[in-house]
C-alpha cells in the first residue's frame, strides 16, 4: 500500500512540474517502483511483459528530460513480439495510472505474416520501423481518412518515418473478423494501422507530443538505441 501511495505522489508531481520555476523536469517514476506501477496497470494479464514496459519508460523519461514531449502524461507501447492476433497496442495514462486502450495494431507487409520479424527504416521497404516516436498533428489522408503524423526520433532506426509517410491510420483489416477469416490481421505498408472504430478516439488521446514506442527484441535496435542505452 505504501509503494502504491509513493507512485501516486510521483505521478502527481507532474502537475507541480507545470507550475515550477525553471526547466528542470520533475515528473519521475522511481525505478524501484516500476514493478508496482506495472502491477497496478494489470499489464501482465493483458500480455505486456515487464521488461518491455521498463524499456518504454526508459526512453519516455529521456524524451521528457530533453523537453521533447508536449504531453508526457500519455505513453503508447506496441509490442511487435506478440502475434498480430493479440491486442498488442497499449495506451497508458501515467497521470491517472490507467490503460486507456488495449487493442489490435498491424505491422508492415514485409515485416512478417502473423508474427513480425523484419524491420527497416528504408523507403519503399513496406516494413515497420522500430523505436521511439513522438506524435504530431492529426491529418486527413486522401487514402486513409483521419490519421496521425508520427515523427521517428531514433537515427538509423525510424528517422525516415516522415519521408516514408508512416502514419497511424484506420484499416478495415485490423479487426477480429479479419482474424477469423484469414487467421491473422492484415498488414500495412509499414504503418501501425489500427481498428477504424477506435481511430478517432485514439488519435484524440495521443496526438500532439506524446511518446510512442514500437518494440521487438531486435539485437541491433536494443544495442544501438540511444534512448535505451
Amino acid at each position: 500500500m505504501q509503494s502504491m501511495k509513493k507512485i501516486s505522489i510521483l505521478v502527481f508531481s507532474l502537475l507541480l512540474g507545470f507550475f515550477s520555476k525553471g526547466n528542470a523536469p520533475i515528473f519521475n517514476i522511481d525505478t524501484s517502483n516500476e514493478n508496482t506501477l506495472y502491477e497496478m496497470l494489470h499489464l501482465f494479464q493483458s500480455g505486456l511483459k515487464f521488461d518491455i514496459f521498463q524499456k518504454a519508460l526508459i526512453g519516455w523519461h529521456k524524451l521528457y528530460e530533453a523537453h521533447q514531449l508536449a504531453n508526457p502524461t500519455i505513453i503508447s507501447i506496441i509490442d511487435y513480439s506478440q502475434s498480430s492476433n493479440n491486442k498488442r497496442l497499449y495506451i497508458i495514462d501515467l497521470m491517472h495510472q490507467k490503460v486507456l486502450f488495449n487493442t489490435y495494431v498491424a505491422h508492415g507487409k514485409n515485416t512478417g505474416a502473423e508474427f513480425a520479424s523484419n524491420f527497416s527504416n528504408e523507403p519503399n521497404s513496406l516494413k515497420t520501423s522500430l523505436g521511439f516516436y513522438i506524435t504530431a498533428a492529426p491529418i486527413m489522408s486522401s487514402k486513409h481518412g483521419e490519421a496521425l503524423l508520427i515523427n521517428g526520433v531514433e537515427k538509423g532506426f525510424n528517422d525516415n518515418a516522415a519521408n516514408r509517410e508512416i502514419i497511424i491510420h484506420a484499416a478495415n483489416y485490423v479487426c477480429e473478423q479479419w482474424i477469423h477469416t484469414y487467421g491473422m490481421l492484415g498488414r500495412s505498408f509499414g504503418c501501425p494501422a489500427i481498428p477504424p472504430a477506435l481511430t478517432a478516439s485514439i488519435i484524440a488521446t495521443i496526438k500532439a507530443g506524446t511518446c510512442l514506442f514500437l518494440y521487438y527484441p531486435n539485437d541491433s535496435y536494443i544495442k544501438g538505441s540511444s534512448l535505451l542505452n
